[in-house]
């Protein structure tokens, strides 16, 4: 692996550690929150509420202006025109805010009328209950959409730490707040955490954004060079977020009418869905992302096409078997997080049936972290808007379709299939447009990591059944089922993979005993 490589592998490795003390706190919230309230109208109503603020920042920042930002904001770094990129930035961020003060403003008013229209078959008092969640989660939109910016600053400076770490002050926001409170506000107590956290997310980023010699200047000046450029670049990805948000209100309004606690169910069967995701997938996305940016900036295609042809590798070998072993050890695992209190057997099931399903589609929302940053960093965002489009309305087709016979079940397995198609439209669009990526080495790399992870599934449900049974009554048999799971699992696949000489199992092993090697000289 030559120098840029591993520049890339270190920053994903720093992430993956950061990312999965962040969701491991992620889980300790919801455990909180499921196990006090349970499946209920109550955590529908608390789930429901992020529907409009994530809307709102996916649409100006977490989506579409990131995706806009980085590529421009990192050519001019990459090309030795600093004072022109803090310029552009401080008139990104001015726009920015405008644009907060002004949908927040809209939004706010009229909240009750927008909850009732994506979760229109709540009972009347946890349609109340939605909207004054989602009044206060307004208010940590503002922080999150600056930290959305520093974070793209500083990691177009390859600065990856700082906002790593901002995740885990977040869900620890939540936590303290929550905890401290639920007595008197109830489930109130959460929302107020996230603005809390929020908070605490942003500020740990400014003494990094100081260290790079940041220097803002407010300006609404629309003829800035490179907002104009930020603003071709983001108009289709925010009208193609805009259709994707549409999708998730369509999947919310058909839950809504279906038992109660469903919308709850599949938001955490989703969020266990999406645990590999954002530690593994989304920490190789950000890692390789500035690298592309600068090779394509410098016209180096060859380049760019060997790191995406490593994103991608990365990605799979770690999200198949992921998938698969979410497969085999999802419901033990949720009796083990979850059941207790207000968390029934039968919620276990519900949650357990939607993660099944979701699980198919962890492997190609995995790839579309590294594949739509891809395209974003040659600075094209209409192609990857289009197959978006593309994949919502089918999406959405299909939701409609499957939810009839399967019922939340139906809503998960469409959710998946939406993900291959747009997979494989963006492959091979970007074929297309840059020529042969090194498929034959992704493929025949996915097809040895699909036999590795096939063998380690059928080796851990057989472990499973052989020592505990399939009954986890207890949650010490529950412990010992998901970890009896996870160690047959690891071992397995890594074993196979290494007998099978997979380029990529050296890479994450080489970077695991780097680690190791250098935690112990820091003793």
């Amino acid at each position: 692996m030559n120098a840029q490589g591993r520049r890339v592998a270190k920053a994903a490795g720093l992430m993956m550690v950061t990312a999965f003390l962040s969701r491991l706190l992620g889980y300790v919230r919801d455990w909180f929150i499921y196990t006090h309230f349970g499946e209920t109208y109550a955590t529908d109503a608390f789930n429901a509420a992020f529907s409009i603020p994530d809307f709102i920042y996916m649409l100006l920042v977490g989506g579409a202006l990131s995706s806009a930002f980085i590529p421009v904001f990192s050519s001019m770094i990459a090309t030795e025109r600093r004072e022109e990129a803090y310029r552009t930035a401080g008139v990104v961020v001015s726009y920015m805010l405008v644009a907060m003060a002004v949908l927040i403003s809209i939004a706010f008013i009229f909240t009750e009328p927008l909850v009732h229209l994506l979760a229109p078959k709540l009972p009347a008092p946890f349609l109340k209950l939605a909207a004054h969640l989602t009044r206060i989660m307004f208010i940590q939109m503002f922080f999150m959409a600056l930290n959305g910016i520093a974070m793209g600053i500083l990691n177009s400076h390859h600065h990856f730490t700082t906002p790593a770490w901002g995740g885990i002050l977040y869900n620890l926001g939540i936590i303290t707040v929550g905890a401290a409170l639920v007595s008197k506000l109830g489930i109130a107590a959460f929302s107020w955490g996230v603005v809390v956290g929020a908070f605490c997310n942003f500020v740990i980023q400014i003494p990094a954004l100081r260290s790079t010699g940041l220097k803002l200047y407010p300006s609404l000046d629309w003829r800035n060079e490179g907002f104009r450029q930020i603003l071709v670049l983001m108009l289709p990805v925010a009208m193609g977020l805009a259709v994707t948000q549409f999708n998730l209100f369509v999947s919310q309004n058909l839950a809504s009418g279906l038992a109660e606690g469903t919308i709850t169910a599949l938001r955490i069967a989703q969020r266990i869905m999406q645990l590999p995701i954002g530690i593994f997938a989304i920490s190789i996305a950000i890692a390789v992302f500035p690298t592309l940016t600068s090779q394509a900036a410098r016209g180096e295609t060859d380049d760019f096409k060997r790191t995406l042809n490593l994103g991608l590798r990365q990605v799979f070998f770690i999200t198949i078997p992921s998938a698969l072993g979410l497969m085999a050890i999802g419901e033990p695992a949720i009796k083990l997080m979850f059941e207790w209190r207000r968390f029934t057997a039968e919620h276990t099931i519900a949650t357990a049936q939607a993660l099944f399903f979701y699980s198919l589609g962890l492997i190609p929302y995995s790839a579309l972290q590294v594949l739509n940053r891809a395209f974003y960093a040659i600075k094209d965002t209409v192609t990857p808007v289009s197959a978006a489009v593309v994949t919502i309305f089918a999406n959405i087709v299909l939701s409609i379709w499957l939810v009839k016979p399967l019922a939340h079940v139906g809503l998960a397995l469409a959710y998946s299939m939406a993900g291959y198609i747009n997979m494989i439209i963006l492959m091979f669009m970007l074929r297309k447009r840059l020529g042969s990526l090194g498929g034959r080495q992704v493929v025949t790399s996915s097809a040895l990591a699909s036999a590795a992870a096939v063998l380690m599934y059928l080796a851990v449900r057989g472990a499973i059944l052989v020592t505990v049974g399939t009954t986890w009554a207890t949650k010490t048999v529950q412990l010992e089922a998901v970890g009896v799971g996870l160690v047959v699992g690891t071992l397995v696949y890594g074993g196979l993979a290494l007998v099978l000489r997979m380029e990529e199992a050296r890479v994450v092993s080489n970077l695991v005993l780097k680690r190791f090697a250098w935690k112990q000289l820091g003793k």
